[in-house]
């Protein structure tokens, strides 16, 4: 895991950066076929269980090293910073973001890991008007547990945040209890930004998301100073080899999985994987058994990579040619929560936001600053709190252009057909015909890219359709000419 790249499993939408290769025809390496021709029933055991284990297992030691990685300094800077206070994003994205792939342009991020092991934290939610945001809490194992925010009519207050050792736990008068699965959980919070004008103001509703522990609750506590500030992020990454198995056993005690798992944790003692397991020192697995181990760690790249094209193929052909999401609670569906934690860790459910990914024209050629595109938009998109329509380049990065223009939202002043639809048009240079200017959003020139749609809490009784592609589609997008 790159350091400068791991918030960018914040947000769903890196799942285009990830795939852009699959659009292009890259295919998964020869060598993640099943090598087992010639070897042992107990290779052959350990290989496909191994297999299933990666799947399995990937998610928790993904979001472990996260957690590592972010963590890693005691003082806050962006969105890395000690457990149990926030850590903000305090400037508008541009074409000079790097830390993140894909950053919204539309949005400040504020992030929060909680250590609940000591005792509970008191999470203060303040009084939010006119900007539409979201604290998504998750679970080690990716599950976006609770969303408060605007789409959930969350009152400003205070929220005791508690494990299930802490359900007994008195909690003062006036606050509300959170109940949660694990003692460490991730709060990812995003809060709307209306343009670089708005980042005060943005600024000053983060400052009013707080952490404290409960038995500092009514007091002024701040965070302490530490007396050696730690300022250099230490990069954290998930395990290879036999080791990726030994790090998921201690991994499932620390945080014991939910009892529908019971059916494949069942599966896979067998090879000596689960809860508290170190495959690597188990006298009773034989050397055939730890090579087919091995190995299933070295093709569950492979393996993943496979998946998210399948995904990405079952997705797009209903959707217009866009992959359309809304992920963030997988029950036991493990390789689909193994997909997402590679490609948009921490996503939001679709009541939260809905993600449309497109790299693709209408005739799956790939996008090109070499060519022009318009998008007919014959209706906005169902959502509560607005949408945007965002151009990256391949590498996730925003377009450098002669405008500072990044992004289309329902705020932009776009003309408008005589029906009321809205043509909107992505290319290279600058309109010198009828085009209006005003919808003109630049890609970058001679190079690949990729847009992005977000629905801002999608209008309730408009999800259902428009994940199964029966109700409002993101615009196709046409070359134009």
């Amino acid at each position: 895991m790159h350091v400068r790249r791991t918030t960018s499993l914040l947000v769903l939408a890196s799942v285009a950066v990830a795939i852009s290769g699959c659009a292009a025809g890259a295919q998964p390496d020869a060598s993640s076929g099943h090598p087992t021709a010639t070897r042992s029933a107990d290779y052959t055991r350990a290989y496909d269980l191994g297999l299933e284990a990666y799947t399995y297992g990937l998610p928790l030691l993904t979001t472990d090293a996260t957690f590592q990685t972010m963590t890693s300094v005691n003082v806050s800077q962006g969105t890395y910073g000690p457990v149990n206070q926030f850590n903000n994003v305090r400037s508008a994205n541009d074409a000079g973001s790097t830390a993140v792939v894909a950053p919204g342009s539309t949005s400040l991020s504020s992030i929060a890991w909680l250590d609940l092991v000591a005792e509970p934290q008191v999470l203060h939610v303040p009084q939010v008007t006119g900007h539409y945001f979201v604290l998504a809490l998750l679970d080690p194992y990716t599950e976006n547990l609770v969303n408060l925010g605007s789409a959930s009519s969350t009152a400003p207050g205070d929220y005791v945040i508690a494990d299930p050792s802490q359900s007994a736990t008195p909690i003062p008068a006036g606050t509300h209890r959170i109940e949660v699965d694990y003692p460490r959980i991730w709060i990812i919070g995003s809060t709307q930004l209306k343009g670089p004008g708005d980042v005060a103001n943005v600024t000053r509703i983060q400052d009013g998301y707080t952490l404290t522990p409960l038995s500092k609750y009514g007091t002024a506590s701040t965070p302490p100073t530490p007396a050696q500030p730690t300022t250099t992020v230490t990069e954290h990454g998930v395990p290879t080899g036999i080791q990726f198995f030994d790090a998921l056993g201690q991994l499932l005690a620390q945080f014991p999985p939910p009892s529908q798992d019971q059916p494949e944790l069942t599966r896979l003692a067998a090879v000596g994987i689960g809860p508290g397991l170190t495959p690597s020192t188990d006298s009773r697995l034989s050397n055939e058994t730890l090579a087919g181990l091995s190995d299933a760690v070295v093709a569950g790249p492979a393996q993943i990579q496979k998946d998210t094209q399948q995904l990405l193929s079952t997705d797009s052909s209903v959707h217009n040619g866009y992959l359309l999401g809304g992920f963030g609670r997988y029950g036991t569906d493990y390789t689909q929560r193994a997909v997402i934690s590679q490609v948009g860790l921490g996503a939001f459910v679709p009541q939260q936001a809905i993600y449309a990914m497109g790299w693709n024209d209408h005739a799956g050629r790939a996008l090109s600053g070499s060519s022009s595109y318009v998008l007919h938009l014959t209706a906005p998109p169902p959502s509560t709190e607005g949408w945007s329509l965002t151009v990256y380049d391949l590498k996730g990065a925003l377009v450098a252009n002669s405008i500072d223009r990044y992004a289309f939202t329902n705020l932009s002043a776009l003309a408008r057909n005589a029906d009321g639809s809205i043509d909107l048009y992505l290319q290279s240079n600058s309109p010198t015909d009828a085009t209006p200017a005003s919808n003109w959003l630049p890609t970058p020139s001679g190079q690949g890219f990729e847009v992005i749609w977000r629905l801002f809490a999608p209008e309730p009784a408009s999800i259902d359709g428009i994940l199964s592609g029966s109700g409002w589609q993101p615009p196709t997008i046409a070359t134009a000419g």
